[in-house]
């Protein structure tokens, strides 16, 4: 199986387990005199089993991820790279949307309010970022559809 469709099979289970905790919830309490529409123990066995399956299987992909590459790179270092910079790049863009946002004055009297930073000049900065998270996204994904799930 390839690493792709282990995480494929991951979200898989967990929309699963999603499932099984709302079907419990449901049927946690009957008014007296009537039963369940699903027995809550089926349930949590289903439940138990769905949690054993997926203990499995992320493990799994986390001995891939960590595993090195032919090129000496791990997976999970790639990863850790692309998420930190999505939340830089995150971070950037909320501020220079603040930085962007005129501030009207009334009068002249009135106290300028001005931007701390060239906000275009910081943009291309910013898009630039965007590019290499996509181009590390791309590179991510290639990956899982070529290695081997460990």
């Amino acid at each position: 199986m390839k690493l792709a469709e282990a995480l494929i099979q991951r979200s898989d289970i967990q929309k699963n387990i999603a499932q099984l905790r709302e079907r419990l919830v449901l049927n946690a309490k009957v008014q007296e005199g009537d039963s369940p529409a699903e027995n809550p123990e089926a349930l949590m066995d289903a439940l138990a089993s769905q949690t054993a399956a997926f203990i499995e299987l992320v493990r799994r992909i986390n001995r891939t991820n960590a595993a090195p590459l032919a090129d000496g790179i791990r997976i999970a270092d790639l990863l850790t790279e692309r998420d930190a910079l999505t939340t830089q790049a995150k971070i950037l863009r909320e501020f220079l949307k603040e930085a962007a946002a005129r501030t009207d004055r009334y009068s002249a009297k009135e106290i300028a309010i001005l931007s701390t930073v060239n906000v275009a000049e910081k943009q291309k900065a910013v898009d630039l970022l965007a590019k290499h998270i996509r181009e590390l996204d791309t590179r991510i994904q290639g990956l899982n559809w070529t290695t081997d799930l460990l």
